[in-house]
């Protein structure tokens, strides 16, 4: 039942929030001495908002060299860096803005384009960083070093919602689709991308969660009703949940 999954139980929300920043500067320290370059893909929404504030403040992150570092977006709205909706435009003033990062390192989706013509203009982005070919069915040839992901309610991550067509489409690296719950246009890297990545992190916590988080990870496998259960990188993603998410959980 449920997912394989590496479940780590943090504590509090303070607690889970330094082992979230600890957790991203030593996945960049190691590639970055493994490889010289890190890249990273952040989550949207409030739930990381809290993370990316705390690194933002960090001397180990702020440490780090940041012109070797490129930072990614798993998904966003289709609406300008300047709408209060953005991701891009939350993680701009609450990280990005303060740690020196190159501004050509940051590699936003475009919402601001039609949905279609972003989705094509981001699958060139990762063509430019990794190589390889959209839509021939295998993941960009070089990995994006870690991933973070959030949680919904209903089960989505990233933009991949319940029913909607990134599960017939499982060749594409990037997705537009209109999500009929939301009432807007989402742009969202696909389980292809975000499976192949050399480490996915959830990124899960409070009370609201505690129920999607024991379906998940403990109930029936329903990846069209469930999304987020199609992520299954191997090595086995990690879940960063704090007391509260987890407490639902058998083991």
């Amino acid at each position: 039942m449920g997912i394989d999954a590496n479940i780590v139980k943090a504590g509090d929300v303070a607690a889970w929030t330094d082992a979230a920043v600890t957790l991203f500067v030593e996945s960049a320290t190691h590639a970055l001495e493994e490889r010289g370059r890190f890249s990273v893909a952040l989550a949207g929404g409030n739930t990381p908002r809290q993370v990316y504030e705390k690194m933002a403040n960090d001397p180990r992150v702020q440490a780090l060299d940041w012109t070797k570092i490129s930072i990614l977006f798993g998904d966003e709205r289709c609406v300008p860096p300047s709408d209060p909706a953005s991701n891009a435009g939350m993680a701009a003033t609450a990280f990005t803005d303060h740690i020196g990062i190159p501004a050509e390192n940051v590699k936003r989706m475009r919402g601001e384009l039609e949905p279609e013509e972003a989705a094509k203009d981001y699958e060139a982005v990762l063509v430019d960083l990794f190589g390889g070919t959209p839509g021939n069915g295998a993941p960009p040839k070089e990995a994006i070093d870690l991933v973070l992901l959030g949680l919904g309610t209903n089960g989505h991550t990233a933009s991949l919602f319940p029913g909607l067509i990134w599960y017939t489409q499982p060749e594409r690296w990037v997705l537009a689709e209109y999500v009929e719950v939301a009432t807007t246009w989402r742009l969202t890297l696909t389980p292809l991308v975000i499976n192949a990545a050399r480490k996915v992190v959830f990124l899960v916590e409070g009370d609201s969660k505690t129920e999607i988080v024991a379906r998940v990870l403990e109930g029936p496998l329903d990846p069209i009703v469930l999304p987020s259960q199609t992520i299954a990188s191997t090595p086995d993603p990690l879940w960063l949940l704090d007391d509260a998410a987890a407490s639902a959980l058998t083991r």
